[in-house]
């Protein structure tokens, strides 16, 4: 006879992911800001440590030619935030006038998941308008714990935090200031973990937006001292990828880790000096590779096969695929350009998710046709 041992908490941990499996699939879509597309091990990089996430790629689908549809924050992700290219609906340069924003009308990965009976919430950047009719919790976020704008400082600064109401630099939680302790990257974290360990009876969509590393470069002095280095820029990817393993260690505690489906990737492509896209020419701004292309895993145990897939994918997929194994149904009035990548994946679909994919932003512009590429610049600034 085989005896299993397992402590009380092993079990109600066994039971929870048991129940959580017969259910929808909990969605974790983790976003890097200004990230370069070699600065992760799993990339290549040998000078960043980013151990969580070269486990979830080496256990999960690494996409080799992965794309955002813009080369620029705002507008990436009003594209992977709707599965539609932006330019649909204005959305194509970086940053909208404050008025602006995001067409309301569109609809929402969070709106869509809510409807399907999910708890959701976005922790950190959301850049998509800063008017009270966009904003997150009024575009299909039950929680929303982060700032309106493109970035802030990684601390606490009482010159620039207090009593400043309606500054989109704010941090917020639901529409009130409050004051963060530490660094900001670690708060997003513990906030994040939070959630997760109390969605254990519902199922959730967590959007993780980091700030990190975007500028200023401000990392947390002990991640320097762990690396080795007073590179910034290292320490907050460093300090990125050790809050990502914070809530992968949630999840698992709590049974969710099987059942869940977890994104990660970067909004577009480095800007700083310390950053390396190698081996792409461009760099964020640019429709060259290197503004575009970036680092991009999707992990889904016992769904998706761990492995690497070479053809063209798009951020905008992260919409349909989600949507789809939530139970949703991708007919909707403004139709997708993003396509659902699990049957392509599981081998039920042959052929190319994308055999092209397209870019534009004011004069500059690029398509892609499987390895062909043509690139319209005009005083494009390297």
């Amino acid at each position: 006879m085989k005896i299993i041992t397992c402590t009380i908490a092993c079990f109600f941990s066994v039971i929870a992911g048991a129940t959580a499996e017969k259910g929808k699939p909990n969605i974790l879509l983790i976003l890097a800001d200004d990230l370069g597309y070699h600065d992760v091990g799993f990339q290549g990089s040998e000078r960043i440590r980013t151990p969580h996430l070269d486990q979830l790629a080496a256990t999960g689908m690494r996409f080799a030619d992965g794309h955002v549809s813009a080369s620029v924050c705002s507008p990436s992700r009003a594209g992977m935030m709707t599965g539609r290219y932006q330019q649909r609906f204005g959305h194509e340069a970086n940053v909208p006038p404050p008025t602006h924003g995001m067409d309301v009308n569109e609809r929402t990965l969070g709106q869509a998941l809510k409807v399907l009976g999910y708890r959701t919430a976005l922790f950190g950047k959301w850049h998509l308008g800063n008017e009270p009719k966009q904003y997150p919790t009024r575009r299909g976020f039950d929680e929303f714990y982060g700032l309106r704008d493109g970035h802030r400082t990684f601390w606490y600064d009482p010159a620039h935090d207090h009593d400043r109401p309606g500054d989109p630099k704010n941090v917020e939680h639901n529409g009130k200031q409050v004051r963060f302790e530490g660094h900001f990257t670690d708060w997003l974290g513990d906030r994040t973990v939070e959630f997760v360990n109390d969605s254990r009876d519902q199922p959730f969509f967590a959007f993780l937006s980091f700030t990190a590393p975007h500028a200023p470069l401000e990392a947390k002095p002990e991640d320097l001292e762990a690396l080795g280095t007073d590179d910034h820029y290292c320490g907050l990817v460093y300090g990125l990828d050790r809050n990502i393993g914070k809530v992968v260690d949630a999840l698992k505690r709590n049974g969710q880790f099987e059942n869940t489906l977890i994104w990660f990737l970067s909004d577009n492509g480095r800007t700083v000096r310390q950053a390396s896209n190698h081996p792409l020419g461009g760099k964020k701004g640019t429709k060259f590779e290197g503004g575009h292309r970036v680092p991009f895993i999707l992990h889904w145990s016992n769904r998706v096969t761990a492995g690497v897939y070479d053809s063209m994918v798009s951020a905008l997929d992260i919409y349909a695929t989600s949507v789809k194994a939530a139970g949703g149904d991708l007919k909707q009035e403004r139709p997708l350009d993003g396509v659902d990548l699990m049957p392509y994946l599981n081998g039920k679909k042959q052929g190319e998710p994308h055999p092209q994919l397209l870019w534009r932003k004011l004069e500059c512009a690029a398509a892609r046709d499987g390895d062909w590429k043509l690139i319209r610049v005009e005083n494009h600034g390297f």
